[in-house]
């Protein structure tokens, strides 16, 4: 390894109840007139509101744009975009998960320059600075409060990617109290979605690193040893906050390293049919790593015994071989839909996506550990309808 440069965001603040400190944290830095990008659930459990209080509270005109919706269109950003500029802002604050974090960071970019979304799609094409940025997430899945990602759907119903350092936070306040009030599904979807994370960065083909392979490796111990516990029970505090930072870790972890095909594969999912981000990682997730085996067991074998803690293994293969099938119990015991066919997905839809994936997406392949092509990718989706 020739080079290494790693990036994260300057502040990462971890505490439960710690929504208390928003408005201190942005006084201290010197914000004065805030935009809440959320969505409504955000707002129906009083979470924004707080928010807004806190920060009025401490001097910071506020003011909420409450209509995220799930995979971002470019026209939530554009009508977010025009309220912050009509209110001054000089800081956004994502609060909830990541498609208003994702929302948030484009709206910081936007409300500073007149750069149109598909100028900033692919990586480091964002030009000009930003407005202050904080990320709250409510959700411990997407990791998007420690990235300089924004996965957006543009005007043509496609999901589109923003790589640029501006889009990093300068504050990431974790509390894992926020997460408490999730639904096993969510809590399934969203922590499915963060261990994909850890896994695709700590295989990534093209730019794994010894630091996010550190990160992915306690973000991995942190999820797999805590999902099932706050999916029994979401009033645990303790595994809340400990996969809310896991989820973080793996954002470190994957924004730094890449990830690779389960991404690739899922984001038709979800741009067609609207399946959560992470219901569409947790998908493809088994069949991918299956596929996966010969170009990565070893790196698999490393992670067995990190998700399935004092079990021995005779050999590598066998090594791999459990941690897949690990990772597809856990998806068995999520309570979420495993078959595409279920979601309203057709064997017509088959070739339209795996084009897409294979012509569109190939940055993620180029990161996976094993290359693919259409009819592959074709039969993948169709081992999961």
């Amino acid at each position: 390894m020739s080079e290494l440069v790693f990036l994260t965001a300057p502040r990462i603040v971890s505490a439960p109840g710690g929504l208390a400190r928003v408005g201190q944290l942005a006084a201290d830095a010197g914000w004065r007139r805030a935009l809440i990008v959320t969505d409504p659930g955000i707002v129906a459990c009083g979470f924004a509101r707080r928010a807004e209080d806190l920060l009025r509270a401490a001097g910071i005109a506020t003011t909420v744009f409450d209509q995220v919706a799930a995979d971002p269109p470019y026209c939530v950003v554009r009508a977010a975009t025009k309220v912050a500029l009509a209110a001054g802002a000089d800081l956004i604050v994502g609060l909830g998960g990541g498609s208003s974090i994702d929302t948030a960071k484009v709206v910081a970019v936007s409300a500073a320059s007149d750069q149109p979304l598909d100028e900033m799609v692919g990586a480091d094409k964002v030009v000009g600075r930003r407005l202050g940025l904080v990320a709250i997430p409510t959700t411990a899945g997407t990791g998007s409060e420690v990235t300089f990602v924004s996965v957006l759907t543009n005007d043509a119903n496609e999901k589109k990617a923003i790589y640029a350092p501006q889009l990093m936070p300068d504050i990431a306040l974790l509390d894992a109290e926020l997460t408490l009030g999730m639904p096993p599904p969510v809590t399934a979807a969203t922590g499915l979605d963060a261990i994909v994370h850890a896994v695709e960065a700590y295989t990534s083909r093209t730019r794994k690193n010894p630091l996010s392979d550190a990160l992915a490796v306690k973000a991995l111990a942190l999820l797999g040893g805590n999902l099932l516990a706050v999916l029994k029970n979401g009033r645990d505090l303790e595994a809340r906050t400990n996969m809310l930072l896991g989820a973080t870790m793996a954002g470190m972890a994957f924004v730094n390293a890449s990830v690779a095909a389960v991404h690739a594969l899922s984001y038709p999912l979800g741009a067609r049919f609207h399946i959560p981000h992470g219901h569409s990682n947790a998908l493809v997730m088994g069949t991918v790593f299956r596929f996966n085996l010969p170009a990565a067991t070893r790196e698999y074998a490393v992670l067995a015994p990190i998700l399935m803690p004092g079990r021995s293994f005779g050999s590598d293969h066998d090594a791999a071989q459990a941690f897949v099938g690990c990772l597809e119990q856990m998806l068995a015991a999520s309570g979420l839909e495993t078959r595409l066919s279920k979601l309203g997905v057709t064997e017509a839809d088959i070739a339209p996506m795996a084009r897409e994936v294979t012509e569109k997406i190939t940055r993620l392949i180029a990161t996976n550990p094993r290359d693919m092509n259409f009819e592959q990718v074709s039969d993948l989706y169709r081992s999961v309808m």
